[in-house]
């Protein structure tokens, strides 16, 4: 059996590119690459449950792409913070499906990666619907949340 080589990420943004190339091609395999091997990983599709752990990731990962390649992505308005070993990125992710002729409203997304001995990887992954599409900086409306 060849040995696996782990593919070098040497920015989060090249990390990130991959993130979303893996989503657009159904690409389990590099969908994983991305991901840390670390306990303490988080992916939260919107509207989904906190899967926690590589084996949860990838059983959903798993499922999403078990259609094949279905939507072409695109990614906007990144607000970022770096440190050494941290990156906090906060995304609009767009998407839209070829096959139907609908509107698809924005998805927010906040991604962390962390640099590992073997380059950046993501360590979380949270998306959540933008029913309006826009940040409350754009609607000029200030939440209290808590």
């Amino acid at each position: 059996m060849a040995k696996k080589t782990l593919k070098l990420f040497a920015s989060p943004s090249d990390c990130e590119t991959a993130f979303y190339d893996a989503f657009e091609r159904a690409d389990l395999n590099l969908m994983m690459t991305v991901w840390a091997d670390e306990p303490g990983i988080v992916c939260i599709h919107p509207q989904g449950p906190r899967l926690a752990g590589l084996t949860a990731i990838r059983t959903s990962f798993t499922e999403i792409f078990s259609q094949g390649p279905n939507a072409k992505w695109k990614v906007g308005e990144l607000r970022k913070h770096q440190g050494q070993t941290l990156s906090i990125h906060s995304v609009y992710e767009s998407f839209t499906l070829p096959d139907r002729n609908e509107i698809i409203p924005p998805v927010l997304a906040t991604n962390v990666y962390l640099l590992t001995p073997h380059g950046w990887r993501m360590i979380l992954h949270h998306a959540s619907l933008s029913p309006e599409g826009t940040t409350v900086e754009e609607q000029g409306v200030m939440r209290i949340l808590h």
